[in-house]
């Protein structure tokens, strides 16, 4: 006698409304985990801080990438995750055609007159400042030596 009436209508209320936001909280969780910055991080830190030439991969589980020479930044739908490098600075390869043509396998010299040439464009290019780029593809890394030029490409 001393306990609420369940036929009242304002407990059906308060429970349906709770109900529903509870199944709003549960539908707003993301899916997957935020992408792991870190992991690829390390793949730039093994490539840039050996002594040989060398490229490696790493798959991304992001649809954003943004790439500085410092740090490494990664977004997807679970949210962003940064990483720094130990061995730094990088040159974050956007839009600039010949240093793509070079991460992706072409000598230097078939793009740039003199190494000094293309340390220049490497620095000209960890100088832009960064925004976020679709990341559709594996991150590739090349650490590439050119007549006392040393330069580790992210791309």
């Amino acid at each position: 006698m001393f306990g609420v009436p369940v036929d009242a209508w304002y407990i059906w209320l308060g429970l349906s409304l709770a109900s529903v936001a509870l199944f709003g909280v549960g539908a707003a969780l993301p899916t997957a985990p935020p992408p792991a910055a870190a992991d690829a991080a390390d793949t730039i830190d093994r490539v840039a801080g050996t002594s040989a030439p060398v490229t490696a991969e790493h798959p991304l589980d992001a649809r954003e990438i943004r790439v500085e020479p410092n740090e490494l930044g990664l977004r997807n739908d679970a949210g962003t995750t940064h990483a720094t490098f130990a061995f730094g600075p990088v040159t974050p390869v956007g839009g600039a055609r010949a240093l793509t043509a070079i991460l992706r396998g072409a000598p230097p010299s078939s793009r740039y007159s003199s190494a000094a040439a293309f340390c220049d464009a490497a620095a000209r290019a960890r100088d832009r400042p960064s925004r976020w780029r679709a990341a559709d593809g594996p991150l590739i890394v090349r650490y590439v030596v050119w007549e006392g030029c040393h330069v580790t490409l992210v791309g």
